[in-house]
Protein backbone atom coordinates (compact mmCIF):
# COMPACT_ATOMS: atom_id res chain seq x y z
CA UNK A 1 0.00 0.00 0.00
CA UNK A 2 1.41 3.16 -1.25
CA UNK A 3 1.07 6.63 0.89
CA UNK A 4 1.01 9.63 -0.44
CA UNK A 5 0.57 13.40 1.23
CA UNK A 6 -0.57 16.02 -0.67
CA UNK A 7 -0.02 14.88 -4.65
CA UNK A 8 0.54 17.56 -6.97
CA UNK A 9 0.70 15.01 -9.99
CA UNK A 10 -1.70 12.21 -10.74
CA UNK A 11 -1.14 9.52 -8.30
CA UNK A 12 -2.13 5.77 -7.49
CA UNK A 13 -3.13 3.14 -10.93
CA UNK A 14 -2.41 3.79 -14.32
CA UNK A 15 -5.72 2.81 -15.31
CA UNK A 16 -7.45 4.54 -12.60
CA UNK A 17 -8.86 4.12 -9.20
CA UNK A 18 -12.10 3.27 -7.63
CA UNK A 19 -12.00 5.74 -4.46
CA UNK A 20 -13.77 6.55 -1.24
CA UNK A 21 -13.44 9.24 1.07
CA UNK A 22 -13.34 10.01 4.62
CA UNK A 23 -11.37 10.87 8.07
CA UNK A 24 -11.72 6.77 8.31
CA UNK A 25 -10.75 7.42 12.41
CA UNK A 26 -10.87 4.21 14.45
CA UNK A 27 -10.93 2.09 10.53
CA UNK A 28 -13.53 0.16 12.80
CA UNK A 29 -15.36 -2.99 11.22
CA UNK A 30 -17.68 -0.80 9.72
CA UNK A 31 -14.98 1.21 8.07
CA UNK A 32 -13.68 -2.39 6.81
CA UNK A 33 -17.17 -3.32 4.99
CA UNK A 34 -16.99 -0.47 2.91
CA UNK A 35 -13.26 -0.81 1.93
CA UNK A 36 -14.09 -4.68 0.71
CA UNK A 37 -16.46 -3.53 -1.24
CA UNK A 38 -13.90 -1.00 -2.77
CA UNK A 39 -11.58 -3.45 -3.22
CA UNK A 40 -14.39 -5.53 -5.24
CA UNK A 41 -15.45 -3.12 -7.55
CA UNK A 42 -11.66 -1.97 -8.31
CA UNK A 43 -10.86 -5.36 -9.11
CA UNK A 44 -13.79 -5.57 -11.40
CA UNK A 45 -12.79 -2.50 -12.95
CA UNK A 46 -8.88 -3.78 -13.53
CA UNK A 47 -7.52 -0.40 -11.47
CA UNK A 48 -6.62 0.74 -7.93
CA UNK A 49 -8.15 0.54 -4.43
CA UNK A 50 -7.85 4.09 -3.24
CA UNK A 51 -8.54 6.10 -0.09
CA UNK A 52 -8.96 9.84 0.60
CA UNK A 53 -8.01 10.94 3.94
CA UNK A 54 -6.95 14.16 5.73
CA UNK A 55 -3.85 14.76 8.28
CA UNK A 56 -6.54 15.77 10.94
CA UNK A 57 -9.77 15.12 11.58
CA UNK A 58 -11.66 17.73 9.57
CA UNK A 59 -13.91 18.86 13.05
CA UNK A 60 -10.32 19.76 14.50
CA UNK A 61 -10.57 22.79 11.95
CA UNK A 62 -13.99 23.55 11.14
CA UNK A 63 -15.21 23.00 15.10
CA UNK A 64 -12.41 22.62 17.04
CA UNK A 65 -13.99 23.77 20.93
CA UNK A 66 -16.31 20.34 20.03
CA UNK A 67 -13.92 18.07 18.07
CA UNK A 68 -13.91 14.56 18.77
CA UNK A 69 -11.18 13.00 20.37
CA UNK A 70 -9.58 10.70 18.15
CA UNK A 71 -9.64 6.66 18.63
CA UNK A 72 -6.65 6.43 15.93
CA UNK A 73 -3.50 9.20 15.30
CA UNK A 74 -2.70 9.35 11.76
CA UNK A 75 0.14 7.17 11.89
CA UNK A 76 -1.93 4.31 13.60
CA UNK A 77 -4.55 4.53 10.90
CA UNK A 78 -1.95 4.52 7.95
CA UNK A 79 -1.38 1.34 9.85
CA UNK A 80 -4.39 0.00 10.30
CA UNK A 81 -5.46 0.60 7.14
CA UNK A 82 -2.61 -1.31 5.76
CA UNK A 83 -3.61 -4.37 7.57
CA UNK A 84 -6.26 -4.48 5.95
CA UNK A 85 -4.90 -5.83 3.04
CA UNK A 86 -7.22 -3.91 0.72
CA UNK A 87 -6.20 -0.48 -0.64
CA UNK A 88 -3.40 0.26 -2.81
CA UNK A 89 -2.90 3.87 -2.07
CA UNK A 90 -3.73 5.91 0.65
CA UNK A 91 -3.85 10.00 -0.42
CA UNK A 92 -3.48 11.77 2.91
CA UNK A 93 -4.52 15.80 2.24
CA UNK A 94 -3.68 18.54 4.64
CA UNK A 95 -6.94 19.85 6.10
CA UNK A 96 -6.22 23.42 7.18
CA UNK A 97 -8.71 26.75 6.36
CA UNK A 98 -8.07 26.66 3.11
CA UNK A 99 -9.16 22.92 2.32
CA UNK A 100 -12.25 23.97 4.66
CA UNK A 101 -12.91 26.77 2.26
CA UNK A 102 -12.26 24.51 -0.94
CA UNK A 103 -15.64 24.19 -2.46
CA UNK A 104 -17.16 20.31 -3.39
CA UNK A 105 -16.46 21.28 -7.25
CA UNK A 106 -13.17 22.00 -6.66
CA UNK A 107 -12.12 19.12 -4.52
CA UNK A 108 -13.73 16.71 -7.33
CA UNK A 109 -11.98 18.31 -10.42
CA UNK A 110 -8.66 19.04 -8.13
CA UNK A 111 -8.24 15.61 -6.18
CA UNK A 112 -11.10 13.02 -7.91
CA UNK A 113 -10.13 13.84 -11.63
CA UNK A 114 -6.85 15.13 -11.99
CA UNK A 115 -5.20 13.31 -9.28
CA UNK A 116 -6.89 9.70 -8.28
CA UNK A 117 -7.93 9.63 -12.40
CA UNK A 118 -11.41 8.67 -10.42
CA UNK A 119 -13.32 5.71 -12.18
CA UNK A 120 -15.90 5.28 -9.08
CA UNK A 121 -16.94 6.94 -5.72
CA UNK A 122 -17.78 4.50 -2.86
CA UNK A 123 -19.14 6.35 0.17
CA UNK A 124 -21.61 6.30 2.98
CA UNK A 125 -25.18 6.75 2.37
CA UNK A 126 -25.03 10.21 4.57
CA UNK A 127 -21.41 11.69 2.94
CA UNK A 128 -20.90 15.19 2.72
CA UNK A 129 -18.07 17.01 1.94
CA UNK A 130 -16.42 20.49 0.62
CA UNK A 131 -17.30 24.17 1.62
CA UNK A 132 -20.29 24.14 4.26
CA UNK A 133 -20.67 20.59 3.04
CA UNK A 134 -22.64 21.20 0.79
CA UNK A 135 -21.18 18.15 -1.71
CA UNK A 136 -23.57 15.23 -1.36
CA UNK A 137 -24.21 11.90 -2.70
CA UNK A 138 -26.50 13.64 -5.25
CA UNK A 139 -24.03 16.09 -6.22
CA UNK A 140 -21.45 13.20 -6.92
CA UNK A 141 -23.59 11.75 -8.78
CA UNK A 142 -24.32 14.90 -11.20
CA UNK A 143 -20.26 14.94 -11.33
CA UNK A 144 -20.03 11.59 -11.96
CA UNK A 145 -22.05 11.83 -15.27
CA UNK A 146 -19.98 15.21 -15.93
CA UNK A 147 -16.39 12.84 -15.22
CA UNK A 148 -17.23 9.67 -16.12
CA UNK A 149 -17.28 7.86 -12.88
CA UNK A 150 -19.42 5.94 -10.96
CA UNK A 151 -20.98 6.75 -7.49
CA UNK A 152 -22.21 3.91 -5.22
CA UNK A 153 -23.71 4.99 -1.86
CA UNK A 154 -23.60 2.29 0.57
CA UNK A 155 -25.94 2.15 4.35
CA UNK A 156 -24.10 1.91 7.74
CA UNK A 157 -23.44 -1.50 8.68
CA UNK A 158 -25.35 -3.02 11.42
CA UNK A 159 -23.37 -4.17 14.54
CA UNK A 160 -23.78 -7.77 14.78
CA UNK A 161 -26.08 -7.59 17.91
CA UNK A 162 -29.13 -7.36 18.53
CA UNK A 163 -29.55 -3.46 19.12
CA UNK A 164 -29.82 -2.11 15.84
CA UNK A 165 -26.83 0.31 16.03
CA UNK A 166 -24.46 0.70 13.10
CA UNK A 167 -20.92 0.99 13.51
CA UNK A 168 -19.38 4.40 14.05
CA UNK A 169 -16.79 5.92 15.38
CA UNK A 170 -18.82 8.15 17.48
CA UNK A 171 -20.63 4.90 19.31
CA UNK A 172 -17.79 3.31 19.81
CA UNK A 173 -16.42 6.63 21.88
CA UNK A 174 -19.34 6.22 23.83
CA UNK A 175 -18.25 2.81 24.52
CA UNK A 176 -15.24 4.00 25.66
CA UNK A 177 -15.91 6.76 27.61
CA UNK A 178 -18.61 4.52 29.65
CA UNK A 179 -15.80 2.25 30.08
CA UNK A 180 -16.61 -0.53 28.28
CA UNK A 181 -12.99 -1.17 26.46
CA UNK A 182 -14.24 -4.97 25.70
CA UNK A 183 -17.38 -3.43 23.50
CA UNK A 184 -15.42 -1.37 21.67
CA UNK A 185 -12.97 -3.72 20.81
CA UNK A 186 -15.73 -5.43 19.31
CA UNK A 187 -16.24 -2.87 16.72
CA UNK A 188 -13.09 -2.02 16.17
CA UNK A 189 -12.14 -5.45 15.43
CA UNK A 190 -9.21 -5.11 17.94
CA UNK A 191 -8.38 -3.59 21.79
CA UNK A 192 -8.15 0.28 21.86
CA UNK A 193 -5.19 1.60 22.70
CA UNK A 194 -3.46 5.37 22.71
CA UNK A 195 0.30 6.31 22.25
CA UNK A 196 1.90 8.22 24.15
CA UNK A 197 5.46 8.86 25.43
CA UNK A 198 7.18 7.96 29.40
CA UNK A 199 7.85 10.69 31.07
CA UNK A 200 9.27 11.46 34.73
CA UNK A 201 6.72 10.67 37.95
CA UNK A 202 6.11 11.13 41.15
CA UNK A 203 7.87 7.68 41.70
CA UNK A 204 4.99 6.57 44.20
CA UNK A 205 4.08 3.57 42.02
CA UNK A 206 7.88 2.30 42.94
CA UNK A 207 7.28 3.25 46.35
CA UNK A 208 4.69 0.89 46.81
CA UNK A 209 6.02 -2.02 45.30
CA UNK A 210 4.28 -1.54 42.10
CA UNK A 211 6.26 0.60 39.63
CA UNK A 212 4.47 2.39 36.62
CA UNK A 213 5.71 4.09 33.59
CA UNK A 214 3.83 7.38 33.82
CA UNK A 215 2.45 8.14 29.70
CA UNK A 216 1.64 11.36 28.43
CA UNK A 217 -0.92 10.96 25.68
CA UNK A 218 -1.80 13.78 23.21
CA UNK A 219 -4.89 15.95 24.05
CA UNK A 220 -6.53 14.77 21.34
CA UNK A 221 -7.22 10.84 22.29
CA UNK A 222 -10.05 9.55 23.50
CA UNK A 223 -8.99 7.53 26.56
CA UNK A 224 -11.37 5.71 27.97
CA UNK A 225 -13.45 6.09 31.56
CA UNK A 226 -11.28 6.87 34.11
CA UNK A 227 -10.63 2.89 36.09
CA UNK A 228 -8.33 0.71 36.32
CA UNK A 229 -7.72 -1.75 33.20
CA UNK A 230 -5.89 -5.02 32.00
CA UNK A 231 -3.85 -4.57 29.03
CA UNK A 232 -0.98 -4.56 26.99
CA UNK A 233 1.90 -1.79 27.06
CA UNK A 234 4.20 -1.90 23.70
CA UNK A 235 7.37 -0.42 23.92
CA UNK A 236 8.23 1.24 20.23
CA UNK A 237 11.78 0.50 20.51
CA UNK A 238 11.49 -2.97 20.52
CA UNK A 239 7.74 -3.60 19.29
CA UNK A 240 7.33 -6.24 22.55
CA UNK A 241 3.51 -5.87 24.10
CA UNK A 242 3.67 -6.84 27.62
CA UNK A 243 1.34 -7.38 30.18
CA UNK A 244 0.40 -4.41 31.75
CA UNK A 245 -2.35 -3.14 34.60
CA UNK A 246 -3.13 -0.20 33.99
CA UNK A 247 -4.87 2.96 35.93
CA UNK A 248 -6.17 5.71 34.37
CA UNK A 249 -7.38 8.48 37.33
CA UNK A 250 -6.43 11.08 39.55
CA UNK A 251 -4.87 9.19 42.10
CA UNK A 252 -8.36 10.01 45.19
CA UNK A 253 -6.13 8.58 47.67
CA UNK A 254 -3.09 10.66 47.91
CA UNK A 255 -4.72 13.68 46.61
CA UNK A 256 -8.04 14.95 48.62
CA UNK A 257 -10.10 16.15 45.70
CA UNK A 258 -8.30 14.52 42.98
CA UNK A 259 -5.21 15.39 40.92
CA UNK A 260 -5.56 18.17 38.51
CA UNK A 261 -5.08 15.97 35.40
CA UNK A 262 -5.82 12.11 34.75
CA UNK A 263 -2.98 10.19 34.71
CA UNK A 264 -2.19 7.18 33.15
CA UNK A 265 0.11 4.76 34.68
CA UNK A 266 0.88 1.17 33.80
CA UNK A 267 2.58 -1.34 35.94
CA UNK A 268 4.26 -3.64 33.47
CA UNK A 269 4.08 -7.36 34.71
CA UNK A 270 7.75 -8.87 35.27
CA UNK A 271 9.67 -5.85 33.78
CA UNK A 272 12.11 -3.35 35.46
CA UNK A 273 13.67 -2.02 32.29
CA UNK A 274 14.18 2.01 31.89
CA UNK A 275 11.34 3.44 30.07
CA UNK A 276 11.46 7.16 30.36
CA UNK A 277 11.80 8.97 27.42
CA UNK A 278 10.42 6.18 25.43
CA UNK A 279 7.75 6.14 22.33
CA UNK A 280 5.07 3.49 23.75
CA UNK A 281 1.42 2.55 22.96
CA UNK A 282 -1.22 1.27 25.53
CA UNK A 283 -3.77 -1.22 24.96
CA UNK A 284 -6.85 -1.69 26.95
CA UNK A 285 -8.39 -5.10 27.13
CA UNK A 286 -10.85 -5.31 30.00
CA UNK A 287 -11.99 -2.86 32.93
CA UNK A 288 -11.19 -4.05 36.40
CA UNK A 289 -12.86 -1.71 38.13
CA UNK A 290 -13.80 2.01 38.70
CA UNK A 291 -11.38 4.24 40.76
CA UNK A 292 -11.70 4.40 44.52
CA UNK A 293 -10.29 6.01 47.20
CA UNK A 294 -8.47 4.12 50.16
CA UNK A 295 -8.19 4.55 53.58
CA UNK A 296 -4.22 4.02 53.68
CA UNK A 297 -1.49 3.36 51.53
CA UNK A 298 -1.51 0.04 52.68
CA UNK A 299 -5.12 -0.97 51.42
CA UNK A 300 -4.45 0.54 48.11
CA UNK A 301 -1.29 -1.67 47.76
CA UNK A 302 -3.28 -4.66 48.75
CA UNK A 303 -6.30 -3.98 45.68
CA UNK A 304 -3.21 -3.06 43.54
CA UNK A 305 -2.10 -6.84 44.36
CA UNK A 306 -5.77 -8.06 43.28
CA UNK A 307 -5.73 -5.83 39.97
CA UNK A 308 -2.21 -7.02 39.30
CA UNK A 309 -3.56 -11.09 39.66
CA UNK A 310 -6.37 -10.29 37.68
CA UNK A 311 -4.82 -9.04 34.73
CA UNK A 312 -2.34 -11.95 34.91
CA UNK A 313 -4.84 -14.25 34.50
CA UNK A 314 -6.77 -12.22 31.71
CA UNK A 315 -3.90 -11.34 29.79
CA UNK A 316 -0.62 -12.68 31.21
Amino acid sequence: MDVVRDPVTPVGNRNGNVVTIGAYDGVHLGHRALLQLVRARADAMGCGAALVTFDKHPAQVVRPESAPRLLTGLDQKIECLEETGLLDLVCVLTFDDDRRKETAEDFVTEVLVEKLRVRGVVVGADFHFGYQRRGTVAFLEDQGAAHDFAVEAVDLVGTDDDTGAAYSSTLIRGLLMAGDVEAAARLLGRPHEVPGRVVVGDRRGRDLGFPTANVAVPAEMCLPAEGIYAGWFVDESDGVARPAAISLGRRPTFYEHGASAVLLEAHVLDFDGDLYGHAVRVRFTHRLRGEEKFDSPDALVEQIRRDVEATRRLVG
